[in-house]
């Protein structure tokens, strides 16, 4: 049937197949593809546009050096239940470390010039007197290799100036956190993507179970704030490293301890409801078993 019968008579040629949405498809598909590629324009920029060179003094040898930094514009997303932050275009905790190149004096920004004489004393004693330097100016971006190594060194200065508890603690997260990263970061598809990943893997339980280990002691020993938590963030967080290793008591009193506070938040008293339910469930499927 020719749906345009009869319109001859004001001297239109139409085609006898003419499909009346054919343009509306047309329209469509021009929007469809006008939409692609302006998505392709928003495009996430690229790492060392969030970095900037900050100058710093080291408070052991007095030296002045550049490390990077990251810039305080970058976009924060959805953290991991164990609270390992995100941020978009970059993996910021790469960047929380400051070491000097020249005593090898290093720690998380956040402790780094918080050294008493006598710490002071410890790391030029045990640390600079045998650190080599390596020469190399800071690279632009940190890999997270270096990022892991920086943190080991860290961690070993912490000893060494017998630094607290939680702060040694908390480095072991922040490195089971960078170990989870890299397996991220990895490429697929190739035959040794696998292996590593295995090894990221090993390296993330191990620095994770010190990490527990040293929280579970800060929490009776040290007063809060702790690593910059409040008590409920920091039992929050110890309730998801307990649901982790199946440590069921303490993951309970720790939830108990967030639904019970007068300080918590209607949002944290929320996220510990869901975390209950999910401990919960693993208690009985572990009972079951």
């Amino acid at each position: 049937m020719n749906l345009f019968s009869g319109l001859e008579k004001f001297g239109l040629k139409l085609d006898n197949n003419k499909n009346i949405y054919e343009e509306d498809k047309k329209e469509a598909a021009a929007k469809a593809e006008a939409e692609v590629k302006v998505a392709k324009k928003v495009e996430i920029p690229p790492e060392e546009t969030f970095l900037l060179d900050k100058t710093v003094r080291c408070i052991v040898c007095d030296k002045v050096f550049k490390t990077k930094a990251v810039k305080s514009r970058v976009r924060r997303m959805e953290p991991d239940m164990d609270l390992r932050p995100h941020h978009e275009g970059i993996d910021t905790l790469k960047y929380k470390v400051v070491s000097c190149p020249n005593c090898g004096y290093t720690a998380m920004s956040s402790y780094f010039d918080h050294l008493s004489g006598g710490q002071q004393k410890l790391i030029r004693e045990q640390v600079s007197a045998n650190f080599k330097p390596s020469g190399e100016p800071e690279p632009p971006l940190i890999s997270y290799d270096m990022a892991i190594d920086r943190y080991k060194l860290s961690l070993f200065n912490t000893i060494v100036k017998k630094g607290k508890t939680s702060e040694k603690a908390y480095i072991c997260l922040n490195l089971a956190w960078l170990c989870r990263g890299k397996a991220e970061s990895l490429e697929e598809g190739k035959p040794e993507t696998e292996a590593a990943k295995k090894e990221c893997k090993e390296q993330e339980e191990e620095f994770y179970g010190q990490a527990y280990e040293g929280f579970v002691k800060a929490m009776s020993t040290e007063p809060f704030p702790i690593c910059g938590m409040d008590q409920c963030t920091f039992e929050y967080l110890l309730t998801v490293m307990s649901y982790h290793f199946k440590k069921f008591d303490m993951a309970s009193r720790c939830i108990a301890n967030i639904l019970n506070s007068s300080m918590a938040s209607s949002k944290m008293k929320d996220k510990a409801l869901e975390l209950k339910s999910i401990v919960m469930a693993e208690m009985k499927n572990n009972k079951q078993a």
